[in-house]
């Protein structure tokens, strides 16, 4: 039995939720405390967050820490999301927080976030695998964001982030001071004008069965008038909405036995709701009631081996990542050669490079992604395919992550940048530097092996041998070209890691 406390600094509230885990007995939740702070509407009009809210928030940590001393937590994580994210000074913000409440707060990308999403929603197993069947689109409405992403059969298609939270929405029409009736229409003209988009570009003539509501107000509405069921139709979803749309805050608190300052944000999640059901016309709706809290404890316990998780989360990165390669116009069969041929060497240098599982993925995705930028230029496809992959919401991937991965591709093309630690343009830290040589140099090899755009290995293997990784390759056809090209892409490995890598054709006599 472990007692984990998950601590969620949000945009209009500040959370904490005290969880006992266990093999037996899974996730246990025990307490919860919520407290309100608006520190999005500091963050979304001025970039900073208000010294007034910055002390209310440090006293809340600093009540939170005193309940997770008295509960005797085993360990305890504190993220924060898009109100500290956002802020120009984020650095300074968490430093002040951890120097006053004595808390150590990490702020999550936004892609982190999403993805902790979605393992509170897998953590609802049943349900969750029974919903995932049939096409899906969960839609997770935050402060700052909504993020839409798309699954057809358990595969993740797309996943993107648009900006019309329901407080910076709140925020950006609160000026207009309108009356109710003419809010609502505002409202629904706004996001109509970004959905759109969204609908050309994405979900095109796409069939949506069923959407998963992440949020923390209407799924409790939801809840209220559906006998406390979660699961809704599409039709008494569209009641429900009526019932509530355009009325007062005083009408919509008492009807939902909340208080007036969270009835207030109830309009915007109608609203943002409604006009995606209304474009997605899915025939059901599931809240499951979960939180970044609830996710925060389901990593922990996955990490800790205290349950028996079920989904891959990896496929997920990984399908993304096929999906985004054919929108691009890569060739996947190709790229998933090249992906075997990396991993090969991965796994039999390990001694050499020191990484783990989670670098492993990174090359993965790099080598599904390695020929994206030929869809804007063939003659710059390395740096272009580092602009796309910057610019792509990747769910369950840090920026660091993103931007390692972007790097691989960019520099398996062009000459590998050399930083100094006295460098003051670089952003990256020293071992996110090592790590992205270090993969960049394996990725290299086995682009090199896999030049052509013919399939024609079938099999590899890779040994050390003194100072030499000797790769054996299993082909009847030609590799002449291969080998041309494989000394000027093996170079950086041996440079990296002191080990010259050699191709030997298996039965044949001739050795590079």
């Amino acid at each position: 039995m472990k007692t984990f406390a998950a601590i969620d600094v949000g945009s209009y509230e500040v959370a904490m939720k005290i969880f006992e885990i266990s093999e037996k007995k899974g996730l246990k939740q025990i307490d919860h405390l919520r407290r309100k702070i608006e520190l999005g509407t500091d963050t979304y009009h001025t970039g900073k967050v208000n010294p007034v809210r910055m002390d209310e928030l440090c006293d809340v940590l600093s009540e939170f820490n005193k309940v997770m001393k008295a509960y005797k937590v085993d360990a305890y994580k504190a993220y924060a999301t898009s109100a500290i994210r956002e802020t120009e000074n984020t650095m300074i913000v968490t430093e002040q927080i951890k120097l006053r409440t004595g808390i150590s707060v990490e702020v999550l990308s936004n892609s982190e976030q999403r993805f902790m999403h979605l393992k509170a929603v897998a953590s609802k197993s049943e349900t969750f695998t029974e919903i995932m069947k049939k096409s899906t689109a969960i839609v997770d409405i935050g402060g700052g964001s909504i993020q839409i992403s798309l699954f057809n059969k358990d595969n993740l298609i797309t996943t993107q982030n648009i900006r019309l939270g329901i407080l910076r929405v709140k925020d950006m029409l609160s000026s207009l001071q309108a009356k109710t009736i003419d809010y609502v229409q505002l409202l629904g003209e706004l996001i109509d004008n970004q959905l759109d988009s969204f609908k050309t570009l994405y979900l095109g003539d796409r069939k949506i069965h069923n959407i998963i509501i992440i949020d923390d107000y209407v799924s409790q509405a939801m809840r209220k008038v559906n006998d406390n069921k979660d699961i809704i139709s599409y039709k008494d979803f569209i009641a429900l909405i009526y019932r509530f749309r355009g009325q007062s805050v005083e009408y919509i608190a008492r009807h939902l036995s909340i208080d007036e300052e969270s009835a207030r944000l109830i309009p915007q999640s109608i609203v943002l709701l409604s006009k995606m059901t209304e474009m997605m016309k899915a025939k059901t709706l599931w809240a499951p009631g979960v939180s970044l809290s609830d996710g925060m404890a389901y990593e922990y316990a996955e990490m800790n081996k205290l349950l028996s998780v079920k989904r891959d989360f990896d496929r997920d990165i990984m399908a993304a990542a096929k999906e985004m390669c054919r929108r691009y116009g890569g060739n996947l069969e190709r790229n998933m050669l090249v992906e075997e041929v990396a991993l090969s060497i991965f796994d039999d240098t390990k001694k050499l490079h020191g990484m783990g599982k989670r670098e492993r993925l990174l090359l993965r995705v790099a080598a599904m992604l390695s020929d994206c930028g030929k869809y804007v230029s063939l003659e710059a496809a390395a740096e272009c395919g580092y602009d796309i992959i910057m610019a792509t919401e990747m769910l369950g991937l840090s920026n660091t992550e993103r931007e390692i991965i972007a790097n691989i591709v960019r520099f398996n093309k062009v000459k590998f940048k050399y930083y100094k630690e006295t460098d003051s343009s670089v952003m990256l830290n020293k071992n996110t530097y090592l790590t992205m040589a270090k993969l960049t140099a394996i990725f290299r090899v086995a682009d090199g092996i896999c030049r052509s755009y013919r399939v024609k290995l079938a099999g590899v293997k890779t040994t050390i041998r003194d100072d030499e990784l000797i790769i054996t390759i299993d082909s009847d056809e030609d590799f002449a070209l291969e080998k041309g090209f494989f000394s000027r892409k093996s170079d950086f490995f041996e440079e990296v890691f002191s080990v010259k890598p050699v191709i030997r054709i298996k039965k044949r006599l001739n050795a590079l």
